[in-house]
This record gives C-alpha cells, structure tokens and sequence, in this order.
C-alpha cells in the first residue's frame, strides 16, 4: 500500500516528504534526543527590528540580561497591542469588555469565573467528558480516559492512533490545545484576580517542562502545535499587565512560540491533511508572522500561512459554500479559521483577494440555509465537539458566535438575525462598544425560501419557513466525504434530518468517537446510523482504519423542483450494486403543500435482497401503535410515521440496543446516549418499492380520526401503485 502511494505522488509532494523525512532523521540523531528537556533560544532578524529592540536583543546574552528582557516585553506587547484583535488587545478595551460583561451578563460572566476556578483545582472541561482530572500535578500525557499513557519520545515514534500506546490521543491533544487559557485569561480580566494570572503561568510552565520540543504526544501533530499557539498568543494580550506574566516568562513563551512556528513549517500539512489541518496550521503561521515580524522566520511564515489560506479557500470550499469534507462541524471550524484570519488582515492593513470574502460569505450563507428552526445546526459527517477558540462554551450545534462575528464583518441582517445577539467572541475581536460594533443593518429573517438546493456540494433543504415552529428536511444528496480521503465523512448517502414545530426528529446519530473504540467508531458512521437504506446488512461502504474508507460512493441529484402543492427532490446512488449485480437506490423526497412528506424508495435490481429501512429519533418517547403507526413525542408537538410496501414489511424498534448496535446518538465526542431507531425489513425481489408518511402533528390526535392524515396516508399509498421498474433510469 504504502509503495501504491509512492508511486502516485508528484515530483513537488515527493521532494516535499523528503524534506520532511529528512527533517525528522536529523532530529533524532541531534543532541536534543539524547538532551529533550533543552530550552528553544528565541532569535530576532534585525532587518524587522527597530534600533532600540535591536539593542535590547544584543543585551540578552550579557549580565543585563533580565533588564534587557523586562525592556523587550514592554516593547514587543507595545507593539502587539496595535497588531492583535482590537478588542484583546488594548487593555483598556479588554477591560471595558470585561466590566460590561459583568455589569449585563453576570450569569455568562460567574460561568467563565467558574471553569477558571475548577482550572485551577486541576479539572478541566474537555470535549464531551466534562470535567477531567489529569493528576497533580498535570500529566500531559496521559488520556486519563483509557488510562493509558504514551512514552517520552520522538514525537515521530508515536503513533496517534494506537488505542495501546496512546488511549484516545484526541482526548490528550485536547488539553494540551490550551484552550483553557482562554478560561483563566476572561476571569483575570474581569476579576483582576492574580490567581488566575498565577495558574496560567505555573501550568504553561509546567508544560513546557514536560513536553520538550519534538517530543511526546503533543508534538505529533502539527495542527495541534497550531492550535495551542494560537490560545498562547491570547494569553499574552489576555494575561498583559499580569504580574505572573514576567519578563522571563513572557520571552520563554516567545521562544517557544517560534519553536512552534518552526514545527509546523516542517510538518506542514501540505499533502498529508490538505483539510483543516492545514488551514488551521496556516493559521498559526499567519498569527506569528504578523504579530511578531521580529522574529527569525516570521516574515517567511506570514506569507506561507497566508499564500496557503488564499489558495485553499477554493480548493477545500464549493463555489455553493459548502466544505469538501462533508462535515458541518469542520465546516464550522474552516469558517471560524477563516474569519480569524480577514479580521487579523484587516487589522495589520494586509489586503486579500476578493474571492476570500467572497467564498467565506458565500460558507457562512450555507450554514444559515442548514440552521434548524430551534437554531443549532445539524450534526452531518464527523462531529469532535471541539472548538478553534472557545471564549464561551457552547453545545456543539450552537453557531450563534459565529453568525454574530459574520454580521459584523459583512454588515447583515440576516446573520444577525442567526445569530440572536452580540456574542462575547464578536467583542473580542472587534473590541469597542456593543453599539458601534453592531451591524448597521437590522436583523431580518431570509427571504422565503421553501426548496434550496446546494447542487456542487450536495444536499437540499426543504422548509415551511423562517420562524422557530417550522418544518424543515435536509436531503444528502452528495458524496461520502471529500476527493481527498474521505475521513470525515459518513455513509449517509441520500439521508435525511427532519424538523417539525421547531423540534429535532430525525437526526443524524452523530460521532462518539474516532480511535478510542472501533466498533464504536465505525458503527456511528455507517449507514445504519443514518436515515437511510441496507440492503443485505450492508452499508453503503465499509471503513478502512478509522479515518478512511474502501470506497467512497456518492449520489446524483436528479431532479429539485417546486411544482404546484409540492416539491420534489429526486436522487439516486449505487453504492450497493457491482458490475456483476447492479442495484441502484432511488429516493424521492415530496414535501406536500408545507405540511408532511412522502419519502419514495425505490430499490431496483436483480434476485432476492433483505431491505431495511432505517429511521433515527432524537432522544425521545416514540412508540409503535397497533395499526403500524410510529408517533414520535416532542415536548410540544408529536411526528407520526408509517411506511408502506406492497410486500409484507415488519417494522421493529430499538433503542440503546449492543447486539446487535442499533438505537444511539452522540450529542457531543465521548457521549453516546440511548435513542429510538425505527426499522423497516423486508425480503422480496428486486425491483422493490416502499413508501413513507412523515406527518408533523401540533396534538396527540388519533391518525384515524383525522381527516388531513387519512388524506396524506390515502396519497402515500396511491404511490405503491405508479412503480415503474423502468423508472431506475
């Protein structure tokens, strides 16, 4: 496999690995593996440094050497001040920021105080787990989860995925991303409590002491080196002024921080994760050149990380604004990138091509056609339940910063109206006050839009309209993950995500996890997680390691029209079928004058086949009555559903079930919780047909004492009799 691959690169991706290669063989062989807890030395270009910081750097290896550092961090966080965000990075606004959130918003503000105080005491919120303890002090390697711990050495002799040598290395990596500075750096601003101050520079301490440059888990991976640089450079406008932010401290940081820089741009994840990895590690290249020009290397990362981001944007975006990789929440992560990146831009007076606002306007606009009518967003592909930087914790499905920071910076209405307020990151980033930052324009709801379809990255979305008690359908009509590997992406091939008054019904299952378990990991993707067909026990592809695929199908919209009391999306795959023994699966969704829906299944192919059709509930009552009817129980309204066959169908429902896995949802990474899946099986020969009712109902009503539902059923079932096998075309 390996030399398969060899033999596909390109004479640009080949020298690129071989530098690295060769990167990594000079490491291992320098003095620093026989000596890791050496320091990084911190060096300046004295092309990009002013006379006095010229001065103050020729002092740092003389006896002066402690006034020189006290005069180079009054210097250089001088200048930080002008280049950071604005609302970071002058004290004064940081502080304004900080009393207004405590005078307006003390519920948000006493949160941020609290996950600061239980930082301190050695807990820490990490993706779905809560709160974990990580000894005392802090064991940075370890995955207290699995209770496994991965040995000190070259990071290129550890493998990240290996349940056995590492636990869950995404629950390591993590704690090291440091996100929980930004915790500690809100409460000492708005506190002015040197505690916090004090914990912030003791654990950073001791990180660095425990993970000596290229060693350990935490240097395996260069986008999570990029992650933490990018919560240091918050710490050092957050912490500023701090008396635990010493000047020793604060130029160990620095050199650390060029040491992080120097990683990445030699495990750039050029060819080996051109996806958010990528993006994210450009990123961080793009925060230490413009805020620190005066480093060695700054100017060269500058560029790299900003040449990358302008190229990407359109490689790893659809001119629709949907992400390649199939995934709403690396979506989310790919525009919050993104955004960071124009507002820092514009900060630093550094112009960008048009395309870039262009197309991150253009992913924002995808995401608010996605938005469900209770506000979150819908889990599709890969959810890890973590965050670029978290200044207020959220549930994983809840955008609203996100829409808020797009309002400002593109002035609209209708991101504003998504977002439902001011977010705390929006303050951040744009600092002055709440009423001059807001967008000019008034928040307003889209325009109607009853069919939307986002043809180049694949999925369709069905509403009755804007407001929070409307119906809504997401059709996946796309490909099993991106061109690149697929990792992210699910088997989910024509599913469907349905929403009625407001409240989530169908749902995607979600993630749970990615290496700590791989029954776990490949069950949450499969297509029996999703709303969708099996055929034979099947789904649509089968994994290959936890983050690829034997094959990555995909599906073709055929049709997505208004017609007169209805629309219609149309679309079909073949991921079940082979040259020796086709079979396609057609879908068609009808979404009937605003008010219920009627899913066609057409099944066509040759011999005798077991279907199962497959329906996942959010966690809810849901039970079957005697006359076949499924009814869903919301808080304020029901869902029935009734699926129609000329052939006998049996119909059973699981919730919470093992053996075999059926009947789960994850609603954050680590957290898997008991939902109801409905099934619907049969055994007959192909061609095959089968009918569903999706009826959203504002009352327990009966179904047979309903006029409207009799009507609906008596449609449904006038469709069994229309099947046409020469329709598979």
């Amino acid at each position: 496999m390996k030399l398969q691959r060899l033999f596909k690169m390109g004479p640009s991706e080949l020298a690129f690995r071989s530098r690295q290669h060769a990167y990594i063989m000079v490491e291992r062989l320098t003095t620093q593996e026989r000596n890791p807890a050496l320091t990084p030395s911190c060096t300046f270009d004295s092309r990009y440094c002013d006379n006095a910081l010229n001065d103050m750097v020729s002092r740092l290896g003389g006896e002066g050497r402690d006034t020189a550092k006290a005069e180079l961090q009054i210097h250089l966080q001088n200048l930080l001040s002008t280049r950071f965000f604005a609302g970071a990075g002058d004290t004064v606004c940081a502080d304004e920021i900080a009393n207004n959130l405590l005078l307006n918003d003390r519920a948000l503000a006493q949160d941020i105080i609290s996950r600061a105080d239980a930082i301190c005491a050695g807990k820490f919120d990490i993706l779905g787990y809560g709160s974990l303890s990580f000894g005392d002090p802090v064991n940075w390697h370890l995955d207290p989860v699995a209770g496994r711990e991965p040995p000190l050495v070259h990071w290129s002799r550890i493998d990240p995925l290996s349940i056995e040598q590492v636990g869950d290395s995404k629950v390591v990596w993590e704690l090291s991303r440091h996100q929980w500075l930004l915790d500690l750096g809100q409460a000492y601003r708005i506190t002015g409590n040197e505690r916090y101050a004090e914990c912030f520079a003791d654990l950073v301490t001791r990180w660095m002491d425990a993970n000596p440059a290229g060693f350990g888990i935490n240097w395996s991976s260069a986008l999570e080196a990029a992650m933490r640089l990018l919560s240091w450079c918050w710490a050092l406008s957050f912490f500023r002024g701090a008396s635990a932010l010493s000047p020793a401290v604060f130029y160990t940081m620095l050199s650390w921080i060029q040491q992080h820089a120097r990683f990445i741009e030699r495990n750039y994840s050029r060819y080996f994760s051109p996806n958010t990895h990528l993006t994210v590690e450009a990123l961080g290249l793009f925060y230490v050149g413009v805020l620190f020009p005066e480093l060695e290397g700054a100017g060269r990362w500058r560029v790299l990380g900003a040449q990358t981001l302008i190229d990407q944007i359109s490689l790893q975006v659809y001119a629709d604004g949907g992400y390649f990789e199939q995934s709403t929440r690396y979506q989310y992560y790919t525009v919050e990138t993104y955004l960071h990146f124009v507002i820092l831009a514009k900060q630093n007076h550094i112009a960008l091509p048009e395309h870039v606002e262009t197309r991150l306007k253009k992913m924002v606009r995808f995401l608010l056609h996605l938005r469900r009518p209770d506000g979150t967003l819908p889990q599709i592909g890969d959810t890890d339940g973590g965050w670029l930087l978290p200044f207020q914790r959220r549930g994983t499905g809840d955008y609203r910063a996100l829409f808020s920071i797009a309002a400002v910076l593109f002035d609209s209405g209708t991101f504003a109206w998504a977002a439902d307020s001011l977010a705390l990151e929006t303050q951040w980033l744009f600092g002055k006050n709440t009423e001059n930052i807001a967008p000019r324009a008034k928040p307003r709801a889209p325009l109607p839009d009853p069919l939307h379809s986002f043809r180049d990255s694949g999925y369709v979305v069905m509403r009755s309209g804007w407001h929070s008690r409307a119906h809504q359908m997401i059709v996946d009509t796309g490909p099993l993950g991106c061109r690149v590997s697929g990792g992210h992406g699910h088997a989910d091939l024509l599913s469907i995500q349905c929403s009625c008054w407001g409240e989530n019904y169908l749902v995607d299952a979600g993630t749970y996890c990615y290496t700590a378990d791989a029954g776990w990991r490949d069950y949450f993707r499969s297509s029996g997680a999703h709303n969708t067909l099996l055929i034979d026990g099947r789904g649509q592809a089968s994994p290959n390691g936890a983050f690829s695929w034997h094959s990555r199908p995909t599906a073709r919209l055929r049709q997505c029209s208004l017609m007169p009391g209805y629309s219609v999306v149309d679309a079909s795959h073949t991921a079940y079928g082979s040259n020796e023994s086709p079979i396609k699966h057609r879908r068609r969704v009808l979404f009937i004058t605003s008010d219920y829906w009627i899913v066609v299944d057409d099944v066509f192919g040759a011999d005798e086949h077991r279907i199962e059709l497959r329906y996942q509930f959010a966690p809810m009552p849901v039970a079957q009555d005697s006359q076949g009817w499924v009814r869903a129980c919301g808080r304020n309204s029901n869902l029935l559903l009734r699926t129609f066959a000329a052939k006998g169908l049996t119909c059973a429902l699981a919730e919470g079930s093992e053996e075999p896995r059926i009947g789960w949802y994850s609603p954050n990474y680590g957290q898997r919780l008991p939902a109801p899946a409905v099934t619907y099986t049969t055994v007959a020969q192909l061609p095959l047909r089968l009918v569903t009712l999706i009826y959203p109902c504002d009352t327990n009503i009966s179904p047979d004492e309903s006029p409207a539902i009799g009507d609906a059923k008596r449609r449904a079932i006038s469709l069994l009799g229309e099947f046409d096998p020469a329709s598979a075309g």
